[in-house]
């Protein structure tokens, strides 16, 4: 009887999954971690990406599972050749300058401090130096330029984020996946009756962060809150000119269909993700619904002896997402899953580099979240059973 009700829980999952689907061509899109800034690191990053992405395609072409999830009557075909985003050479410049004063405390400092100091630069320096709004958000419209160029071009995208490169892909997604609703954002703020009724008046597509920034409309501060022009009638204007803005600098829709974050060590400087009951800002929130509802994935796959990788979050069913978000899914079929238990068998202090030479084992352990994170999401069996085994783990 348990066989034929799981039987039956499948099918209905992948008659779910119709929607899910994989454009003819698919374009895998690397970006690069922190200590990549220099020609060597460049050269090791870029060839580490090339040693990967043929595992990685072969892997998900030739998985029967993915194959049926994907519904593709022409079957998946990813790009032969991976793209890359590197960012890695825009820090230069700044770490130059640290470097000069670290060399300057050679000179009176232990040399046991000094290394330290040094190790600490080379390795934090960009992560640090990449949170920062005037660094990010350039980074952040240049990867969009890639992604669209590739959605020009029939390809829709994936985004695989190294190390601090999963800043990267967290980064774009907030800021231009077109998530917002206009009317319902004003209606969350504090503005007039008069600006609320013009707004119902001259109905505005969805849109993105980055779109209030460009159309003047606003600014999104640290705190998570908007900071928008008081000037009524200013406001007024910028805002019939906004479709423009989502034009110019918002991910169209469809573009990107998911993200893979590994060696990711997210939560670490954007510590409001490892909430366990996922309570972030407004706009995190309205982000995760669009991700649900949408059919993007959201996918974070560590090797457990990486000392630099965290788990993003505990994975969450749909149901208790809308419960923590108070609001309904329609029709959900995306999915966000972590898989922060994948074993590389290297030793910690190789293991964050060794996703490359461990590029088979990785290609698998991708595939597999991905099956999994949306057999947990909409197989209710699978969901149980996954449960289960995670409740002996927390006995141990």
């Amino acid at each position: 009887m348990k066989k034929i009700i799981s039987g039956i829980s499948v099918l209905i999952c992948l008659l779910c999954l119709q929607n899910f689907t994989f454009g003819a061509d698919v374009s895998f899109v690397y970006i690069n971690g922190s200590n990549n800034n220099d020609e060597k690191m460049k050269n090791w990053f870029e060839n580490g990406v090339q040693k990967l992405h043929p595992q990685m395609k072969k892997q998900f072409e030739s998985n029967e599972q993915v194959q049926q999830l994907m519904l593709s009557h022409e079957g998946l075909n990813i790009t032969d050749e991976p793209k890359i985003f590197f960012w890695g050479d825009m820090s230069r410049a700044d770490l130059d300058f640290v470097n000069q004063q670290l060399d300057i405390s050679k000179t009176f400092s232990p040399t046991v401090a000094f290394q330290v100091r040094r190790l600490i630069t080379q390795y934090m320096h960009d992560a640090i130096w990449v949170q920062k709004s005037h660094h990010m958000l350039p980074i952040v419209q240049n990867l969009n330029e890639t992604v669209k160029e590739e959605f020009k071009q029939g390809r829709s995208t994936v985004l695989y984020g190294y190390s601090a490169g999963t800043f990267i892909t967290y980064e774009y997604l907030v800021n231009t996946l077109p998530y917002i609703n206009l009317e319902a954002l004003f209606n969350a703020l504090n503005v007039s009756e008069d600006f609320r009724n013009f707004i119902k008046e001259n109905p505005r597509k969805n849109t993105c962060i980055a779109a209030l920034a460009d159309a003047n409309i606003g600014v999104v501060s640290s705190g998570g809150k908007l900071v928008f022009n008081n000037n009524g009638e200013s406001l007024k204007k910028h805002y019939l000119e906004i479709d423009k803005s989502t034009e110019k600098v918002c991910s169209p829709p469809g573009a990107v269909r998911g993200v893979v974050n590994f060696a990711s060590p997210l939560v670490l400087f954007y510590s409001d993700l490892a909430d366990p009951d996922y309570e972030q800002t407004y706009y995190n929130k309205v982000m995760l619904k669009y991700i649900m509802e949408n059919g993007l994935f959201w996918l974070t796959v560590n090797f457990r002896e990486d000392p630099l990788a965290f788990p993003s979050s505990r994975n969450l069913t749909y149901e208790e997402m809308e419960k923590i978000l108070d609001s309904e899914f329609k029709d959900p079929k995306g999915f966000i899953f972590d898989d922060s238990g994948v074993w590389s068998w290297r030793p910690f202090f190789l293991a964050h580099t060794s996703y490359w030479s461990a590029g088979k084992k990785f290609s698998k352990a991708v595939v597999k979240s991905f099956i999994n994170g949306y057999r947990y999401q909409y197989d209710s069996l699978y969901r149980e059973k996954m449960k289960e085994k995670n409740k002996k783990y927390e006995l141990m």
